[in-house]
């Protein structure tokens, strides 16, 4: 027969999870918006609806964006200066943007698996420019400036994270910048997807949702396998992904909380950035800008900027 303390323990820890799935259901409003919410924002700033071409260029942006951070994390060059180069050139008469960030940005990885896992993620963001780049043709934007520097001071300071802040630096840092966007990406291209008119961009926006969604579940398994091992490191992770969760949340002007930083509850996990029918997070496009604004400092390319 149980005793009163396990009954307590049982009851405690029910209590836990009830609690964050209370908290997971205050959030969905905010981070579920389909289509209606989707379309009240900053693409009606145009003069008529978004094409896909324009919400392809949009995701364009992003996918600039990590494939050069993982690309110098990796190689230490940009992704039109590694062996087998990637374009970033727009239309006739634009110029690309700059890639700002330190001199020698190439991660010196003490972990080879964190080191094989950001090379193959690498790989992956670069074939989705390339795919973007294929699928909008000519119509495809040129690079923005993006800024892998000062971005990342800035976001640090709000997120209440340690100044300067190298995400270069050592894996964890590496892990800790990726953590700011790549949740990002997943909530932008569920956001984006009821805007789109054409089958064949909605299922591939639906495969790019999916290998994203890979990327971030990978990178917040490996912060919580660093807080969670027998010699965690100084910096509290799952403190420091609760502040940069908590960061995006208030940076995209939902009013709601649309994120989940790393925690345990009872004997759950927060790995999954879901909300409580464990459907993930979609943010609008202003949303989305209001928070990776801060890596590109001269805007985004395209018409669906603001």
């Amino acid at each position: 027969m149980r005793n009163k303390a396990n009954n307590a323990a049982e009851l405690s820890e029910t209590k836990l999870l009830d609690q964050i799935l209370s908290r997971r259901r205050a959030m969905m409003f905010g981070g579920s918006a389909l289509a209606a919410l989707a379309l009240g924002n900053s693409v009606f700033a145009q003069t008529a609806p978004p094409s896909d071409a324009d919400i392809l260029n949009f995701a364009l942006n992003l996918e600039y964006l990590e494939a050069e951070y993982y690309t110098l994390a990796t190689t230490g060059l940009t992704i039109d200066k590694i062996p087998t180069p990637i374009g970033i050139t727009g239309p006739t008469g634009t110029t690309p943007g700059t890639v700002t960030s330190k001199a020698n940005p190439m991660v010196p990885f003490a972990d080879l698996t964190i080191k094989a896992y950001a090379t193959e993620i690498a790989m992956e963001e670069r074939n989705h420019v390339t795919v973007l780049r294929s699928a909008l043709g000519s119509a495809a934007i040129a690079q923005p400036a993006i800024d892998l520097q000062t971005s990342f001071n800035t976001l640090a300071t709000l997120a209440g994270i340690p100044t300067p802040f190298d995400p270069f630096a050592i894996d964890l840092n590496f892990l800790l910048g990726a953590y700011i966007f790549e949740d990002v990406g997943v909530t932008a291209y569920h956001g984006a997807a009821a805007l789109l008119s054409s089958p064949a961009n909605v299922t591939k926006a639906a495969g790019l949702l999916g290998a994203e969604s890979y990327h971030a579940g990978l990178i917040r398994t490996k912060l919580f396998e660093l807080q969670t091992a027998s010699t965690p490191p100084a910096l509290d992770i799952f403190k420091a992904t609760q502040a940069i969760s908590a960061a995006r949340a208030t940076l995209d002007g939902s009013g709601t909380s649309d994120d989940v930083g790393l925690s345990v509850v009872g004997s759950s996990a927060t790995i999954v950035n879901a909300d409580a029918d464990s459907i993930a997070f979609a943010r609008t496009t202003t949303q989305v800008i209001k928070i990776v604004s801060a890596f590109f400092p001269s805007g985004l390319n395209g018409k669906i900027v603001a």
